[in-house]
């Protein structure tokens, strides 16, 4: 995830973004509103939905041509729920809002590319762990309390210690 999230009203002119994209060598620009995060400006939005058609981008205000509404995620949301998200919506840039809403950073594929190597490793562990039969042990961190175990067992699908599982039990 990016933060420090380069944003501008959204009575702000087309050429003013595309200035600031320029300056900032960044692809997109979050478009604000009364505080709120609520559309988002690309070069390509600017190049189909302005450069094309002819409109002025001097004139244009970015509540004219922004995307929206603006697809966002949690900052407590899983990699994987920002993977999904990405692709389900059809997008590139996802930005990440903290519980009260406020934009605090933004994930692209870019980031998702730069971690995809060891989710592969996760996902591989998961599976063996999902084969393994019930009373085999791992040494790991548990899923449960996130405590190193040298005896970790499967349950549920999850590696838990000793400790979890009796806790489970009561």
């Amino acid at each position: 995830m990016t933060v420090g999230v380069f944003t501008l009203p959204a009575d702000k002119k087309v050429v003013d973004a595309a200035r600031l994209l320029r300056k900032t060598s960044i692809g997109s620009i979050i478009v604000m509103q009364k505080g709120k995060a609520k559309g988002i400006i690309t070069e390509r939005d600017i190049v189909y939905k302005v450069i094309a058609t002819g409109r002025d981008p001097k004139t244009t205000k970015l509540s004219a041509v922004m995307s929206r509404p603006l697809k966002v995620i949690k900052a407590s949301d899983r990699v994987e729920s920002a993977a999904s998200a990405l692709r389900a919506n059809k997008i590139k840039r996802l930005p990440v809002v903290d519980k009260n809403g406020k934009l605090v950073g933004i994930i692209t594929e870019g980031d998702l590319l730069r971690v995809y190597p060891g989710m592969v490793d996760v996902v591989s562990e998961m599976q063996e762990i999902r084969k393994s039969k019930p009373n085999e042990y791992y040494t790991g961190i548990c899923d449960i309390c996130g405590c190193f175990s040298e005896e970790l067992s499967r349950d549920e699908g999850k590696l838990k210690c000793e400790e979890c599982i009796e806790e489970d039990a009561v």
